[in-house]
């Protein structure tokens, strides 16, 4: 089993990522909310991996942290629910909404991922409900802000440029890709970054 991965982002696509490491470009499925948060291109970064093994197809799924990870592995476990569908969850909502829809049965909550509906999302909450505890998961959710904050200066920028192409008429995924096209820096301002992104196109 691979444990993690550590390399460097050669390429961004619409659900996948592919890292380089030793001369060899893996292909890494990702939730949509990590792409976003991904460095820029050339940089060295780390992911914690799960390695799925079908008859027909193997595939790898990455993620920015071990919570992430963990949670993935949890929701592969929910009858229904497979690799593809655990990741659409993680794209929609955070391990810690996942944690606290759980605890609270709002079926709702969980059912705005794509491709699970109320029955699915209801499932989900009976067969998680005892692996959860609301002190755990406040504690939880304090780490992962904790750990967010060390990372948030560039991912707030990203954020910003891309709902400012959102506003200019562009869709979700379009202003996603213009903008993993640009090496963002600290020192960069929101204005800059969206002068760059208006290059591009």
């Amino acid at each position: 089993m691979i444990g993690y991965l550590k390399g460097e982002l050669a390429e961004v696509k619409e659900s996948y990522v592919v890292m380089e490491v030793g001369n060899i470009g893996y292909e890494i499925y990702l939730p949509t909310s990590s792409i976003m948060e991904l460095p820029s291109k050339g940089s060295t970064f780390k992911l914690y991996t799960y390695l799925h093994v079908r008859e027909d197809a193997i595939s790898l799924f990455g993620f920015l942290t071990k919570d992430d990870l963990e949670m993935f592995k949890l929701l592969i476990t929910v009858n229904g629910i497979g690799p593809k569908g655990a990741l659409g969850i993680l794209s929609a909502i955070s391990a810690d909404e996942i944690r606290f829809a759980v605890l609270a049965e709002d079926s709702k909550a969980i059912a705005k991922a794509p491709g699970i509906g109320n029955k699915t999302a209801g499932k989900l909450i009976l067969e998680l409900k005892d692996k959860f505890k609301l002190e755990t998961a406040f504690e939880q959710k304090l780490i992962n802000q904790a750990e967010k904050k060390d990372v948030s200066g560039l991912y707030n920028k990203r954020e910003e440029a891309i709902q400012a192409l959102t506003v200019l008429g562009y869709s979700a995924t379009d202003a996603l890709k213009i903008v993993n096209q640009i090496d963002i820096t600290e020192e960069m301002t929101s204005e800059e970054i969206l002068k760059l992104c208006l290059k591009k196109v």
